[in-house]
């Protein structure tokens, strides 16, 4: 037996090895039949080298263009060069006027180290107060330009005013750049960056705000956005592996967030923010998941758990960071949103005055019949639905464990697949959603918009998507999708050179002139009449240009997040309502002003909005009118305080002695030693 067993033994041993033979013989033939990359032929590298460089010159150039439009637009605007300094000055209306005082106190500084203390332990700007300037006005862009302007030796060569507005308007320029190669990226042609950066000058009065106020935080920080979201869209379009990739944007989006918290001296809004909760669900609920075979009911019972417990996840985390990390409840923008949406009424003047403002109401229609004059707004909205639908369409087949092709060609018609697509809808959709709310943030989305149309009406393979679902057979639709790509933008861009490319030229060439003598004559009183010591009230407005002009101290500031500073803009503003001249006085005084400004043009103001007046909210608030049904109305038996010191008689005369006047300004100085009377 034993030697009938030793054959059947050794046979056995023979179909293993076979075996083990087979599977290395196949592993080999996988091996060799996987394709090597050969190397392109020469004439191939050169297109690609010859389009990208193109593309990279059309991207520089046309920042470098919109540099210099905007400096030529704001000399042509403001005659810039032939000013003296105090009207180039004036030209820094409200909080602009604030920053770029800071920039000037920078400069004024015998050391970068002295300057930055005086900032954060500010006691020079606004009386009774100390305040940490570069926290809470986020003046990190004064800091560094204060810096380049002394370390470039730039103080021998240009004057501050220049440089300040230069890296400014140079930035504009590297935001241009960067929509244009965000554009290029998406679509695969720079014609894309093109049509962008045409959407976004032609529609530059909702695009930004660069003309009106250029120290604006917005200014200096949308340009290095619009760079992280170019970075953000190369990312994505290298890498295929959408789950794995988007894992390493969390830590990335982590690792920046914590260092925000470091530089804003440790701002606990952004630990508590629930955003960053969500950040971390989904990173642990990634790491909690199981690899379950596609298709199967189990996989899509897992689907379904693993959205519950980011969901739990993200209120667990955001309970438990509330309830250990020390922050202030933003009570305000809650009370803001409810009035805003009509689920509450208020007769705070502060509250009511923000809804007043512009930038906090909803978009008019005028702003969506200029997006569709530009045809902008009717291109967005056909791309926004391809992209939409494709990526639901995606989503759906991938919930139902339908496999999908990781490396889309255009043949295949599903735009939707692409990871950086995905990414931009929906950052489309949400800044969209907001821009119909406040309008303040259209200058954020409206780029955005420029940004995707261009890519869609430029991407053969959204028209390929397109003629994939109406099923296109008279003509072959990968030849027409490469067709339209390249026809659509091209008629579009000849269409608005014909139409506004004239407007562009006939701005630049008209002359116009910023002119306002009555607050150049004011500041030039302060400078010349008033004490060093002196405090002056007014609208917080007028007290930022009076800081940066003349650098006196000054009662209030045209800032919204400060509670304190919120508060005495709501007290000075008293000025303007039925008080009494001792009231009036009290509140002055609790604030050590020396000086009174009264402005004409809010004391007479005549407002195109019903009820948005300064006068009519401080009414409002003071219950001097009746603001709904069943309110009580409260008599004033003093005249508006504006008007009554005017006129120079008993008590108003007792308490304030008019020292300056011109035809918008009305300087008064508060008396030390009265006697009160009624």
């Amino acid at each position: 037996m034993a030697a009938e067993e030793g054959p059947t033994v050794e046979l056995r041993q023979r179909k293993k090895l076979k075996s083990s033979e087979n599977k290395e013989s196949v592993k080999e033939e996988k091996i060799s039949d996987t394709p090597v990359p050969e190397r392109a032929p020469k004439h191939v590298l050169f297109q690609r080298f010859a389009k990208i460089f193109i593309g990279c010159l059309a991207a520089v150039t046309s920042g470098m263009m919109y540099a210099l439009y905007l400096s030529a637009y704001h000399e042509r605007k403001f005659w810039f060069s032939n000013r003296q300094e105090l009207e180039r000055e004036i030209t820094f209306q409200g909080d602009s006027a604030i920053y770029y005082s800071y920039y000037k106190d920078m400069l004024k500084a015998p050391s970068f180290e002295r300057g930055v203390y005086e900032l954060t332990h500010n006691n020079k700007t606004v009386s009774l107060k100390t305040i940490n300037a570069v926290q809470q006005m986020s003046l990190y862009p004064e800091l560094i330009a204060s810096v380049l302007y002394q370390a470039t030796g730039s103080n021998e060569i240009i004057e501050p005013v220049y440089f300040y507005i230069g890296i400014v308007f140079g930035l504009q320029g590297i935001y241009v750049t960067a929509l244009f190669v965000t554009s290029w990226l998406m679509s695969g042609t720079w014609l894309a960056g093109m049509l962008t950066v045409a959407w976004f000058i032609i529609n530059r009065v909702d695009t930004t705000r660069i003309e009106y106020s250029i120290p604006l935080r917005e200014n200096w920080a949308l340009p290095y956005f619009a760079c992280q979201i170019a970075a953000l869209t190369g990312y994505l379009k290298s890498n295929l592996n959408t789950y794995g990739e988007v894992h390493e944007v969390y830590k990335i989006y982590i690792f920046s967030l914590f260092l925000g918290y470091l530089l804003q001296f440790e701002n606990s809004a952004l630990l508590v923010s629930p955003l960053l909760s969500l950040v971390v669900a989904l990173m642990l609920a990634k790491c909690l998941q199981l690899n379950v075979k596609k298709g199967t009911f189990i996989a899509k019972i897992m689907k379904v758990i693993n959205f519950y417990l980011v969901c739990t996840l993200t209120v667990t985390l955001n309970i438990i960071m509330k309830m250990f990390v020390p922050h202030k409840e933003n009570g305000h923008m809650l009370k803001f949103l409810e009035v805003k949406f009509g689920l509450n009424m208020t007769k705070n003047f502060t509250m009511n005055w923000l809804l007043c403002q512009e930038s906090l109401q909803a978009p008019s229609q005028d702003f969506f019949l200029r997006l569709t004059q530009s045809s902008l707004l009717p291109f967005y909205i056909l791309v926004l639905i391809i992209c939409f639908l494709s990526m639901m369409q995606v989503i759906f087949r991938r919930i139902n464990g339908k496999s999908l092709k990781e490396a889309i060609t255009l043949e295949d018609g599903r735009i939707g697949g692409r990871p950086e697509i995905i990414y931009h809808v929906i950052h489309t959709i949400l800044l969209g959603s907001l821009a119909m709310v406040i309008e303040g943030l259209k200058y954020l989305w409206t780029p955005y918009v420029c940004m995707l149309a261009a890519f869609g009406v430029c991407s053969p393979e959204l028209w390929m998507t397109l003629f994939k679902w109406l099923r296109l057979r008279t003509v072959h639709p990968v030849l027409l999708a490469l067709i339209l790509s390249m026809a659509v933008p091209t008629i579009i861009g000849l269409s608005l050179w014909k139409e506004f490319f004239p407007r562009l030229m006939t701005e630049l060439m008209e002359l116009q002139e910023f002119y306002d003598p009555d607050t150049v004559e004011l500041m030039t009183w302060i400078k010349r009449q008033a004490p060093v010591a002196a405090v002056f009230a007014g609208s917080p407005q007028l007290m930022g240009a009076i800081k940066l002009c003349t650098g006196w101290m000054v009662t209030s500031l045209p800032l919204y997040n400060d509670d304190d500073l919120l508060k005495r803009n709501e007290n000075i503003y008293q000025i303007y309502s039925k008080r009494s001249a001792e009231d009036i006085y009290k509140i002055l005084t609790s604030y050590k002003a020396n000086y009174l400004i009264v402005e004409d043009a809010i004391c007479n103001e005549v407002g195109t909005m019903r009820g948005c007046r300064v006068k009519d909210l401080l009414d409002v608030a003071n219950g001097h009118v009746v603001c709904e049904e069943g309110d009580k109305l409260t008599y004033s038996k003093y005249g508006r305080f504006c008007h009554e010191v005017k006129i120079n008689y008993s008590p108003y005369v007792n308490y304030f002695t008019r020292v300056y006047w011109n035809r918008s300004y009305f300087v008064y100085k508060i008396n030390t030693v009265i006697s009160f009377q009624s």
